[in-house]
């Protein structure tokens, strides 16, 4: 079992940065493959990032590439969002997910996690 709290939300003008956290509990963080994803009202949850569970070889959607890094601390059971130039499209719901599927490698498609976190807000103003 994992659980998963994000923090680090909040409003942000266009061009901004902000960094997310996603503290998790649970034995098994270090062996999870974590994903981040969003969802903006009306539309469907979508991937934004993903990242073994050793840290190696993360990725990204091609909507923020080249925009947002995420890294994880196993030693802090935490993983993280750093997103830079954000833009008005990038406003949503975040959520971090872990997957206890040892073929999960950091996939991009929802289906595949198993924990989910509650979700911070991310609002940007243009």
């Amino acid at each position: 079992q994992v659980q998963l709290v994000e923090s680090g939300g909040g409003l942000v003008q266009a061009g901004g940065s902000l960094r997310l956290s996603c503290a998790a509990s649970g034995r098994t963080f270090s062996r999870s493959a974590m994903g981040w994803f969003r969802q903006a009202p009306g539309k469907e949850r979508e991937f934004v990032a993903a990242i073994t569970w050793s840290g190696g070889s993360p990725h990204y959607a091609d909507s923020v590439k080249g925009r947002f890094t995420t890294s994880r601390d196993n030693a802090k059971n935490t993983l993280y969002l750093q997103m830079n130039s954000l833009k008005p499209e990038d406003a949503a719901v975040y959520y971090c997910a872990a997957s206890s599927l040892a073929y999960n490698s950091g996939s991009s498609s929802p289906n595949l996690y198993n924990f989910w976190g509650q979700g911070t807000q991310v609002t940007v103003s243009s």
